[in-house]
């Protein structure tokens, strides 16, 4: 898998998006105990409000930033937005006041729904060959999970010698990394996308979304990860110490298991994609979620004691092993129905709908959760997730994969 870390402009790219996701690790941690500090016991509410600021500057800003860029050089975007996202961390040791945390988070997340899509619509280009491609997006899977378990764990580390606000440089110093990375990267030279509308502009990856088959499939793929990533991420922790009263290391243990999944199904995608068709393997995992997250409503209802403890382990893993199926190979899809000229817009167009699913998911299964119990939010969740896997199973089943023909490798510009 690293072999395709031999290629010297994918290789700055991925340690571009290493050190900036360590970055924004910190700024995670260094974001509650700012929220600690200033509103006390109300800090809860406070980083659940900002939680929700990112996620619509996920789902708005995304499209917008892309049309508004859409003529620009990639390279000018990326570093624009990681310089955006310096600016905002330095700022945010010296707020004083929750409604300048919204401001500035807003901003920041504004800046990080421009750099994401942007960054990943680079990729394909700078990597032609589906294989190397394959390969790369395993990578930046197993980075995302990897940034999950190292970057609190390095928090930790740091504040045992340093204040909460040293965190912030952290991510200063993560984010103008990846911008000098950037800078000495050489991009493939992509044709400047004609002219058009802004409307036009910011509409293009949305209709390229509704009048393709298989992504459509995606979009509703996309559902079913977010009912089931709604529950771990939002109930988990209420899960181990509210209902089954075990200690706080057991939330990490947990969350840990379904990293481990993630990462394990991560390094074997590249071999499996090889021997067989990703919307096959993407199809299979999509089902699996919705009949996982039920088992795990029937053993936070059913089961007890060490034998509870360890089915929900396995099954968080084998939630984050079927997560990682769909999400790993999605990014081949958006790449074959793409041009060079509207993949920036197709990429922003994922981002969002994709995060537009976790808008509603999230809320959902906490309040419900609270409301309901987590046996009851987990089969409402399991309802949705079947109805997103019934209809990506429709868009697909039947369809045959489009021939794609061997992409040339491009001429490369600084």
């Amino acid at each position: 898998m690293i072999e395709v870390l031999r290629n010297p402009s994918y290789a700055r790219l991925f340690g571009a998006q290493v050190i900036a996701l360590l970055g924004t690790g910190l700024l995670t941690v260094a974001l509650g105990l700012l929220a600690f500090d200033i509103a006390g016991g109300d800090a809860g509410a406070v980083l659940g409000i900002a939680m929700t600021i990112k996620m619509v500057a996920y789902v708005a800003v995304s499209p917008i930033t892309a049309a508004l860029t859409a003529r620009l050089p990639r390279k000018t975007v990326l570093v624009a937005a990681d310089l955006v996202r310096a600016g905002i961390a330095v700022s945010l040791p010296f707020v004083s006041e929750t409604w300048q945390i919204y401001v500035l988070i807003f901003v920041l997340q504004s800046a990080s729904a421009t750099f994401t899509p942007a960054f990943q619509a680079v990729i394909p280009s700078v990597l032609p060959d589906e294989r190397e491609y394959t390969r790369a997006l395993s990578l930046s899977r197993l980075a995302y999970d990897l940034e999950s378990l190292v970057s609190p764990l390095l928090a930790a580390a740091l504040l045992t010698v340093v204040s909460f606000h040293a965190l912030f440089a952290g991510t200063v110093v993560g984010f103008l990394a990846s911008a000098a990375l950037v800078i000495g990267t050489r991009f493939p030279r992509v044709e400047t996308p004609p002219a058009a509308p802004f409307l036009d502009r910011l509409t293009r990856g949305i209709r390229v979304f509704w009048g393709n088959r298989e992504l459509r499939g995606l979009l509703a793929l996309n559902l079913v990860v977010a009912t089931t990533t709604a529950m771990v991420i939002v109930n988990t922790v209420v899960l181990v110490q509210g209902r089954l009263e075990r200690p706080q290391a057991d939330t990490a243990l947990l969350l840990g298991a379904y990293g481990g999944g993630s990462m394990l199904v991560a390094l074997g995608m590249p071999a499996l994609l090889e021997r067989l068709p990703d919307r096959r393997v993407m199809l299979v995992g999509g089902a699996a979620l919705p009949v996982l997250l039920l088992s795990a409503a029937v053993a936070i209802e059913t089961l007890s004691g060490a034998a509870q403890w360890i089915a929900l382990l396995l099954l968080w893993a084998a939630i984050g092993a079927a997560t990682s199926t769909v999400l790993t190979p999605s990014s081949r899809l958006l790449r074959r129905n793409s041009t060079g000229g509207n993949r920036p817009a197709v990429f922003a167009a994922q981002f969002s709908l994709s995060h537009a699913c976790f808008l509603a998911t999230y809320p959902l299964a906490g309040i419900l959760g609270t409301a309901i119990g987590l046996p009851g939010v987990a089969l409402l969740l399991v309802a949705i997730g079947s109805i997103g896997a019934g209809l990506a199973a429709i868009a697909w089943l039947g369809s045959t994969r489009p021939r794609v023909p061997r992409t040339a490798r491009p001429r490369r510009s600084s």
